[in-house]
């Protein structure tokens, strides 16, 4: 809970209140703990202390459960049982003003990103593009730059790479190498991404990252991100969270240390974040998470162990509150020992020892003092939260993702005319039309029949003139009662005369048709 003496009062200890100094709260900090340690719900204690200071949050919502911070708590035997520890005698159970967001908009407000937004260095992380793959993607997007050409969604890249593929001689030489093959990988990629409902995402109207940072009542609106189907995909997940976190850098203005920051943005899972991270990108990472302090945010990670965190970005963490680690294997143990050296020691116990010794609901708490230097590692007892613990209906949901004020905003999906439909009306204007002139010769070739025709056609007028010549020899043999033999030496003649005559032909048309396309 906030107050304006103690700060952001988090936890309690043998030695009093362990709060979070105000101006201090953008210098970032990390939750870490092992799986069942409590470190959602210290997650939510923080946040909720932020709400009540006025500073609006995000934050990812794992399995569903941080969207019982939108309804107001209530007594229980536990928490009855540690209002002494705290010095609480009446808690004032409230909820937070909160927001709903889902990138596949099923459970909250749709958020979305344009292709360009988004850029190439994350869009080749998010599609696992390799150095090559990476060359040619950028190509892609200074080519659409140089036309003048949106890319807003998938179709508009998909058309883009198409375009660059089939013109590929004409920026060979200025921009470098644009393989068939690499475009196919990317396209291929691209198809990966759109089954796992990252069409959803890109698109206009894209996310206004001011959303995000507003009040109501005096508190600080809670934007919540429903991630439990995200999660299944984890690049898309931490290149969306990165994504925003540029956004955020990228857009506001340069404020110094604030009495209290602008927004704080809890980011769980964030191991996530630097799993097959290039080491581009990871340097980017690192500057944004310096800067943006600066910038009125605090960056908080959620995650099992420090060591999750690369090095450069760990020192970085100002306040820290370290649950329950356990030491199964030499790999666990040289967690604990990593954890436990990056907290300033305390005399009064063993911190290695401490930290797998902690009960659920119990941390080593360290945050930064007045002067930004970190106060002497404490093990302490995590404040409980004054809202709900646990997750809320579905009708709950809805009735607050209804009554949101910017209901409506980002529903419906914008298609305005971009790169897709400028070259697909470029490809139609250059179609050639074809004359009646140059449509007559085809028809009088279509007319002309071909040598098996005519061969068959040769055939069936002796097989015919055959039958007629029989017919005819069989009638008057009929009236002039001619004997046997002469009637069969007739007929003999008949069919030989007609078989000679079709050979004829055939040979005729064959030898017309041979020397016909010789001559051409």
């Amino acid at each position: 809970m906030f107050d304006k003496e103690r700060g952001l009062y988090v936890a309690h200890c043998e030695n009093g209140a362990l709060s979070i100094v105000g101006k201090m709260a953008n210098r970032h900090g990390l939750i870490a703990g092992a799986t069942g340690t409590g470190k959602t719900v210290t997650l939510q204690v923080i946040a909720e202390s932020f709400c009540q200071a006025g500073v609006p949050c995000f934050m990812a919502d794992m399995k569903g459960d941080l969207s019982g911070i939108s309804q107001a708590g209530k007594m229980s035997g536990f928490i009855e049982k540690r209002l002494p520890e705290f010095g609480i005698e009446n808690p004032e159970f409230q909820p937070c003003p909160v927001r709903f967001f889902d990138v596949y908009g099923e459970q909250g407000h749709p958020m979305r990103a344009t292709v360009s937004q988004m850029g190439p260095q994350l869009l080749s992380r998010l599609l696992g593009l390799n150095e090559t793959q990476d060359g040619v993607l950028n190509i892609v997007f200074r080519v659409a730059d140089e036309r003048g050409l949106l890319i807003l969604d998938l179709k508009d890249l998909r058309s883009m790479l198409d375009y660059v593929s089939q013109h590929a001689k004409e920026y060979t030489s200025q921009y470098g190498n644009v393989s068939s093959a690499s475009v196919g990988a990317i396209q291929r990629a691209l198809l990966q991404l759109e089954a796992q409902g990252a069409d959803k995402f890109f698109g206009e109207p894209s996310f206004d990252i001011f959303d995000l940072m507003q009040t109501e009542g005096g508190k600080g609106i809670m934007n919540v991100l429903a991630a439990d189907k995200l999660m299944m995909q984890p690049k898309l997940y931490s290149t969306f969270l990165l994504w925003l976190l540029s956004e955020l850098y990228s857009t506001l203005p340069e404020v110094g240390d604030l009495p209290l920051p602008k927004l704080v943005f809890f980011f769980d899972e964030a191991h996530m974040l630097f799993n097959d991270t290039s080491k581009a990108l990871l340097d980017k990472i690192e500057q944004v998470i310096r800067l943006i302090r600066s910038k009125g945010v605090g960056i908080y990670f959620i995650t099992q162990s420090p060591t999750d965190i690369p090095d450069s970005i760990l020192g970085q963490l100002g306040n820290r509150v370290q649950h329950a680690l356990r030491a199964y294997t030499p790999k666990d143990q040289k967690a604990v020992k990593t954890a436990a050296d990056t907290f300033r020691p305390n005399p009064a116990f063993k911190t290695d020892e401490a930290i797998m010794n902690l009960e659920t609901g119990e941390a080593l708490v360290s945050f930064l003092d007045e002067k930004g230097a970190p106060n002497m590692v404490e093990r302490a007892k995590i404040l409980f939260p004054l809202s709900q613990i646990g997750a809320i209906t579905e009708g709950q949901r809805l009735d607050i993702i209804k009554q949101s004020r910017i209901y409506g905003k980002y529903d419906q999906m914008v298609d305005r005319e971009s790169a897709y439909e400028i070259l697909m009306k470029e490809t139609a204007e250059n179609v050639p039309e074809v004359s009646e002139s140059e449509e007559e010769p085809e028809k009088e070739e279509k007319k002309k029949p071909g040598i098996m025709s005519k061969v068959w056609k040769a055939v069936l007028t002796a097989i015919t003139s055959t039958f007629a010549a029989l017919l005819g020899t069989w009638a008057s043999d009929k009236v002039s009662g001619k004997k046997t033999k002469s009637r069969k030496s007739a007929k003999e003649r008949v069919v030989k005369n007609a078989t000679s005559a079709a050979t004829r032909t055939i040979t005729k048309e064959l030898t017309r048709d041979i020397l016909g396309n010789l001559i051409k």
